[in-house]
């Protein structure tokens, strides 16, 4: 526990010139009683200003390290009461998580970055252990986590000490528990889970307001909904209390080949159709990607196993160069080990996959579950991880998949790609509507993920100019078709575009947004609302440093 006065803040005037940061924005804090950090280290800063997608980099004035959900609350209400000029101390605050934004959506300018991760010196997230719960009347099982928790290590803590674990996941598990709620967070797992931010029980929230509120269903129930998928504009997340169910032990992993589209998405719809049946009746997990290169088609295979005779291609008689692979699981334990081949066996036998073309793999669930984190280290060890991941998430309506397959996977993508391109349906009605987040207008919809990376190859089709392009390129397909996609991890430059993002719920975020966070102090980097205290100065100056661009 220590105070906060202002010299911390006036280290030299070099600094302070150097960073932008006028004394008069800060004059509220200076005597705020932190358990933590508010830290202007340049290196800390730095870390603050990048993100994953690497394509954006905006440096706040400072980095609050939390000690303690006060913190968090103190820091917000500064800002809310600060003063409407920005020489006397206007500033914003945006919630970082594991930093896995991908447009600098965690950003600020002129701003404060709150790290929930807790990393530097774990001084939070390594108090705040997850506390185990149950309802006294369904009896059924919940974790309290810290905001800034992991989902690796919620995973982790669930299933060593009691056996269970989260209901829904995303396919990397090193992203922060409040960073996949305020998008939504999905897997294979949604079409019978739904996403993740359909499995949580219970928030506790600081507004933009300064305001901590405990919400759920039944209490705040606008902020609980308007929280979840509503990308930090609303409040930030300190506690969120997550639905569980006993974890499986192993996982029979499948991949099975596809050389027609129509086919291929046929069966996918159809397993999806079994959310409602019995264990024994359905699949766990069900995914899939686009493959347009051979190189891609060898690399998956030799993650089950080295293969002798690598598949070419050419010999699948896929026509048009594009195969489509079906990735789906089925969860078992000691009690049913001897009856998942049976099980495999009978739902795969209504599937139309090119017959010799099944690869399976047995493993641990946590090894299934944490998959992606050994390929993330592979990536690393040859540095092609920290590169720009101009990536393009999208859902797509059911009845226009076919016309996305042939204007993208077989027209605009060429033959090569740089990264996995996933593509699998969910089931609407898994959704919660009064949530914040916007998905098509149909019982079924897709997504697909264009997470590539760009590469200082050489080659001309892995820069970050190309990826960005093809990106735009495929944008305007969609509009020019009538598709109407939905961005997923949306990212937009003006208001107007938000607008059109949210269609009809653009009133009810507008609503929310004004009740929440009346200032527009929180999370400016998703570029939806400026701050207040700019257009009430109405100085041009003020503004431009301001400017999103």
């Amino acid at each position: 526990m220590f105070k906060l006065y202002l010299l911390v803040l006036t280290i030299s005037s070099y600094l302070i010139s150097t960073i932008d940061l006028s004394l008069g924005r800060f004059d509220d804090l200076q005597w705020l009683d932190l358990n933590g950090e508010l830290s202007l280290d340049i290196s800390d800063v730095k870390t603050a200003s990048l993100d994953f997608g690497g394509m954006n980099r905006v440096e706040p004035l400072a980095v609050l390290y939390p000690g303690s959900v006060n913190d968090v609350v103190s820091l917000v209400k500064s800002a809310y009461d600060s003063s409407e000029s920005i020489s006397r101390g206007g500033f914003t605050v945006s919630a970082k998580g594991h930093g896995h934004s991908i447009n600098g959506q965690a950003q600020t300018r002129n701003g404060v970055v709150i790290d929930m991760s807790g990393l530097k010196g774990n001084r939070f997230r390594g108090k705040t252990k997850p506390v185990l719960g149950a309802f006294n009347k369904t009896g059924e099982k919940y974790v309290d986590v810290w905001g800034g928790e992991l989902w690796i290590d919620v995973l982790q803590w669930s299933l060593e000490k009691y056996g269970l674990a989260p209901k829904s996941w995303t396919d990397y598990l090193y992203l922060s528990v409040g960073g996949t709620l305020s998008n939504a967070g999905i897997s294979g797992q949604a079409f019978n889970h739904g996403p993740q931010i359909s499995n949580v029980y219970e928030l506790d929230v600081v507004t933009g307001k300064g305001e901590l509120l405990t919400c759920s269903e039944d209490k705040n129930s606008e902020l609980f909904h308007g929280v979840l998928g509503g990308l930090g504009q609303f409040g930030i997340i300190t506690r969120a209390r997550i639905a569980l169910e006993q974890a499986p032990q192993r996982v029979r992993w499948i991949r099975v080949l596809y050389s027609d589209f129509s086919v291929f998405t046929q069966d996918q719809e159809y397993l999806i159709s079994l959310h409602g049946k019995p264990s024994s009746e359905k699949f766990d997990y069900v995914e899939g990607f686009v493959i347009v290169e051979e190189g891609l088609v060898n690399n998956w295979r030799s993650s089950f196993f080295s293969p002798s005779n690598p598949i070419k291609i050419s010999s699948l008689n896929t026509g048009e160069g594009v195969l489509y692979c079906l990735e789906i699981t089925k969860n078992y334990d000691e009690s049913t080990a001897n009856t998942i081949d049976k099980e495999v066996e009978a739902l795969l036998k209504k599937l139309n996959f090119i017959p010799s073309t099944v690869f399976t793999t047995d493993l641990p669930y946590v090894d299934f579950l944490d998959r992606v984190h050994k390929a993330e280290l592979k990536l690393r060890s040859k540095g092609l991880w920290d590169v720009p991941h101009p990536w393009l998430n999208l859902f797509v309506p059911k009845s226009r998949m076919a016309d996305f397959d042939r204007g993208v996977f077989k027209g605009i993508l060429g033959n090569k790609t740089s990264g996995p391109i996933l593509i699998y349906p969910m089931n609407r009605h898994k959704w919660d509507q009064q949530s914040s987040v916007v998905i098509p207008d149909e019982d079924t919809f897709y997504l697909v993920a264009l997470l590539r990376s760009a590469l200082d190859s050489g080659e001309e089709t892995q820069t970050l100019d190309h990826l960005n392009n093809q990106n735009h390129q495929i944008l305007n397909f969609c509009d020019e078709e009538g598709i109407k996609v939905k961005q997923y991890l949306p990212s937009y430059n003006t208001q107007e575009e938000w607008k059109n993002h949210f269609g009809d719920k653009w009133n009810m975020f507008l609503n929310r947004k004004m009740r929440f966070d009346p200032k527009h102090i929180l999370a400016t980097g998703q570029r939806i609302f400026q701050p207040s205290f700019i257009s009430s100065r109405g100085n041009y100056q003020n503004a431009k440093r301001w400017q999103w661009e």
